[in-house]
């Protein structure tokens, strides 16, 4: 009896970690199988709609992984809070989202408002690049305009709005971008302000499983380092060149995070407040011409905005 009891214990064991492990699997095959699709028609393709299939594609392989590992994490949505999910939200916190005990309350007028703002501000700065490249201009100051009016339109504006749409609804989703100009920190920039979406993806199957092994400083760094590894796939791979920069960007921001947290930041005054922010800022807009550089805004950026202007 204690042996067939003894067997039995060691199936129930053994069987949720083979679903784990066929979890794991299923999870990670789209985001190995689309971006290589794509890769396969490269040469059909712009260079600026190689640049944004490969993102997407990359971004549909996360999150269906986000969406498996929720749901082999006991997480039950509906059919309705899985396609909501999986196809109108910009986020990565799967668990946080599909939760139908996280409820949210409605937004504000004032929300809607700044929502809106930020989106018809990001409009007119890409209007304007579109039109300046459409009749030929194709200085790096226009790629400029365009990019940061495609940043306000969609990661600022609409990503906003969509939040404030499921908010309406009871969903728990909270804007990607939560105001980085106000961050003290590099940390709180990178953690806690900017793109969470991407935060969340690469503090849970980096920064995470890292720490355990490696412990917090070399998590930070490789963190940090997989997503300049990333940020080359999907802007240096497109342009054919400057690869390696986008990956100096993000090391540079590690760095720059550990040193914050150091004992002479302390004494020097550069973890908080002003200093802090002037440090956050210097290290994250001064070399940010290594994340975009020259090469992508010219051979991905400019032709992009040039194709929006001609429609």
């Amino acid at each position: 009896m204690n042996v067939i009891g003894t067997a039995t214990d060691s199936r129930d064991v053994i069987q949720p970690a083979r679903h784990a492990r066929i979890s794991e699997l299923t999870g990670g095959i789209p985001l190995v199988a689309l971006p290589a699709l794509v890769a396969i028609v490269r040469s059909m393709l712009a260079a600026w709609q190689f640049m944004w299939a490969l993102s997407i594609a990359i971004f549909f392989g996360c999150k269906w992984e986000t969406w498996v590992a929720a749901r082999s994490a006991g997480v039950r949505p509906s059919a309705a809070r899985s396609l909501g999910y999986l196809l109108l939200w910009p986020g990565m916190d799967a668990r946080g989202f599909l939760s139908a005990n996280k409820q949210s309350a409605g937004p504000s007028a004032k929300n809607w408002a700044t929502a809106s703002l930020k989106t018809l501000s990001g409009c007119c700065l890409l209007w304007l690049a579109a039109q300046r490249a459409a009749h030929g201009n194709g200085s790096l100051a226009v790629g400029w305009i365009g990019m940061i009016g495609l940043i306000l339109t969609l990661h600022f504006g609409a990503f906003d709005l969509m939040a404030l749409v499921w908010q309406a609804v009871g969903v728990a989703a909270e804007p990607i971008m939560r105001s980085p100009m106000l961050s003290t920190s590099l940390s709180e920039f990178w953690g806690k302000r900017w793109n969470l979406g991407f935060r969340q993806l690469t503090h849970g199957l980096v920064f995470q499983p890292a720490r355990k092994r490696f412990g917090t400083s070399a998590a930070t760094l490789l963190a940090f380092l997989a997503s300049g590894l990333i940020h080359d796939l999907v802007i240096s791979f497109p342009a054919g060149g400057g690869y390696g920069l986008p990956t100096a960007y993000f090391f540079l921001q590690g760095v720059g995070a550990l040193a914050q947290r150091s004992r002479l930041a302390a004494r020097l005054g550069i973890g908080t407040a002003f200093r802090g922010w002037l440090f956050t800022l210097a290290f994250t807009a001064g070399p940010v011409f290594w994340l975009f550089h020259p090469r992508f805004v010219r051979v991905v950026m400019l032709p992009f905005f040039a194709w929006i202007g001609s429609i």
